[in-house]
C-alpha cells in the first residue's frame, strides 16, 4: 500500500508506520535519560515533560481519529490519556503508547476516506503527518540535551514535501500563513543530497492572493510555465537541514545551506510559516 507525496515519489504506507514507532521509542530515550524540568529551546516555554506530554497527546488523538475514521472536523480534542501524575514517568508513557500506535495503523486502510486538515482525505494523512510531528519533536528533544540528531535523508526529503503540501491548509493554527503574499516570487528549496532522486527541488511562488506550491516538471506533471516558475531565491541543502529549515530550527544563514539570489522573499517566507 502506498501514499503518494506532492513531489510525485510514492513512500510505502508500512514505512511510516514503522518509521512513527522506530521515532517514538527513540524520542522516549532521550526523554528517559533527562531531567524532565530540562527547557527545550526550539519549543520556548516547554521543558522536556512538556514536550513529551504534547507527543504521547497528540498520537492518541491521532489514534482516536483514525479508529473512528471521522468525516468531519472533531469538536473536541478530549481523549482518554492514562497520563502518569509524576513527569518522570512521562518517557514511559509515551513508549507504552507506541504498540498502540502501531495496532491501529496496521489495522488501517490507508486509503480510507477521512477527515483531515489537509488535502488528503485520507487515512494516509495522519501517519504521514503523525511521523513528522513525532520526529521533529525527536529532534528538538535531542538538541535540548546536547545531542546532534541524526535523519534519514529519504525520510526528511518525504517531510519537506508533506510540510509543503499541508502549509496552506494550516491556517486554523498558523494564522500568520494566511498573510503570505507576493508579487509573484519565486522560492526554491533544494535537495543537495538526494542524487538518487534525481535531485529533489521544490518550488513555491509567492502571488497576491497567497501563495502556492509549484507542480514539478516532468512526464506526469502538468505543464509548468517556466516564466513565472523561475526562482529568484534557491536556499540549496542536505534533505535533514531543509526540514529542520522549513520548521524553523535552522535559520537560511546557517553554513549548511548554498542560498543564491536576492533573500527579500524568503525572510517573508520565513515570519509567516512558523508551523
Amino acid at each position: 500500500m502506498e501514499t503518494t507525496n506532492g513531489t510525485g515519489h510514492p513512500l510505502p504506507y508500512d514505512t511510516y508506520r514503522q518509521a512513527i514507532e522506530r521515532e517514538t521509542l527513540r524520542f522516549a530515550e532521550v526523554v528517559r535519560s533527562a531531567d524532565p524540568a530540562t527547557p527545550v529551546p526550539s519549543c520556548p516555554d516547554w521543558t522536556l515533560a512538556e514536550l513529551a506530554r504534547h507527543v504521547g497527546s497528540l498520537q492518541r488523538w491521532f489514534c482516536a481519529l483514525l479508529t473512528q475514521l471521522v468525516q468531519e472536523p472533531p469538536r473536541s480534542r478530549d481523549v482518554e490519556l492514562g497520563l502518569p501524575e509524576r513527569a518522570e514517568e512521562y518517557a514511559g508513557w509515551v513508549a507504552a503508547g507506541a504498540p498502540t500506535v502501531a495496532t491501529v495503523l496496521r489495522g488501517t486502510d490507508p486509503r480510507a476516506a477521512m477527515w483531515a486538515w489537509g488535502e488528503d482525505q485520507h487515512a494516509r494523512f495522519w501517519a504521514r503527518r503523525m511521523l513528522f510531528e513525532t520526529l521533529v519533536h525527536r529532534v528538538d528533544a535531542e538538541r535540548a540535551v546536547g545531542h546532534e540528531p541524526d535523519l534519514d535523508p529519504a525520510l526528511a526529503a518525504d517531510g519537506v514535501d508533506e510540510f509543503l503540501v499541508s502549509l496552506p491548509y494550516a491556517g486554523l493554527f498558523a494564522p500568520e500563513v494566511a498573510k503570505l503574499r507576493g508579487d509573484g516570487e519565486v522560492i526554491a528549496f533544494r535537495c543537495a543530497d538526494r542524487a538518487d532522486a534525481g535531485g529533489e527541488e521544490w518550488r513555491v511562488r509567492l502571488d497576491p492572493d497567497g501563495f502556492r506550491l509549484l507542480p514539478r516538471a516532468g512526464a506526469d506533471a502538468e505543464p509548468v510555465d517556466t516564466a513565472s516558475s523561475a526562482p529568484q531565491t534557491t536556499v540549496r541543502g542536505p534533505a535533514a537541514d531543509l526540514l529542520l529549515l522549513l520548521y524553523g530550527r535552522r535559520t537560511y544563514q546557517d553554513p549548511a545551506f548554498d542560498v543564491s539570489g536576492e533573500t527579500t522573499a524568503l525572510d517573508r517566507w520565513f515570519a509567516h510559516t512558523a508551523f
